[in-house]
């Protein structure tokens, strides 16, 4: 009996897993910040698809602090947010023999919003910290209308929640009454339907129908303003030194300094880190 070789298998066998291992090596995965997560980095990695690059992208926003856990745990290549990395987390790679890698990603404002209905228009960096930290407690004591103000703010793990709290408050505890929500879409929405709400959110957050910007010390939260503007802060793209996919940085590099990607940061409403 005789047998036929097709000898195009193997060489076809060769090619699926050539495929395969390329698209293995082309997927990015990002976790982390909301205040990043939730709008720029999903519109900066399909802007970069859009350049041509076969690269696929698994996005997650549960918080700054996520992710130092992930990247830590091996299950996300960049960590996206919107504080920098506390030593204590620098000691948990260290002790595994890991050393992050900080880039710039941007810069933002953390912008103070009332429900569009209340006449307050401008705070102090006084009066902010007082509304936040409990110690006032009604509108009337800033000039609003009289009413008990709903104070909502970031949770725990949000990188957000804990720079506001080092500036705005200056390091004193929120109050006990605050409510805490999980992102700046939240927030936003939470004081839109709310005549009494008063929050923070990210300066591409703040153009919500039905809240408004108040100024801080007299300083409107614009771009241009950042340099005078009394909430500012940076924000980070985290990876693994000489152990990142080499994917992953090019993504990193090209949303940093890249044309396109700078059209996306002013856009989505942040300042380009090459500003």
């Amino acid at each position: 009996m005789k047998f036929t070789i097709n000898s195009t298998l193997p060489l076809l066998a060769l090619a699926l897993a050539a495929t395969a291992t390329l698209q293995a090596e082309d997927k990015i995965v990002i976790k982390g910040s909301d205040t990043l997560g939730a709008k720029l980095v999903p519109q900066l990695s399909e802007t970069y698809k859009e350049t041509g690059s076969t690269a696929s992208f698994e996005i997650t926003a549960e918080g700054s602090s996520s992710a130092f856990t992930n990247l830590l745990a091996g299950t996300a290549d960049i960590g996206i947010s919107s504080r920098d990395i506390k030593d204590s987390e620098k000691e948990s790679f260290a002790a595994k023999g890991l050393e992050v890698e900080e880039w710039v990603a941007g810069y933002d404002l953390i912008v103070v919003v009332v429900n569009g209905k209340n006449p307050v228009k401008d705070l102090s960096v006084e009066q902010v910290e007082g509304i936040f930290t409990g110690d006032i407690k009604d509108w009337s004591e800033l000039g609003g209308d009289a009413g008990p103000i709903s104070v909502y703010t970031r949770n725990t793990s949000s990188g957000t929640y804990k720079t506001f709290q080092e500036i705005a408050l200056n390091d004193r505890d929120y109050g006990a009454d605050t409510q805490k929500l999980a992102g700046n879409e939240q927030i936003a929405e939470e004081v839109s339907k709310n005549p009494n709400g008063i929050g923070y959110v990210g300066l591409a957050y703040a153009s919500k129908d039905g809240i408004k910007s108040v100024s801080v010390d007299g300083v409107e939260p614009k771009a241009e303003n950042a340099k005078s503007y009394p909430i500012s802060r940076t924000l980070y793209y985290y990876t693994i030194k000489g152990k990142a996919p080499e994917a992953a940085i090019k993504f990193v590099k090209w949303a940093k300094s890249d044309a396109k990607a700078v059209e996306v940061v002013e856009r989505v409403g942040f300042i380009p880190a090459a500003e």
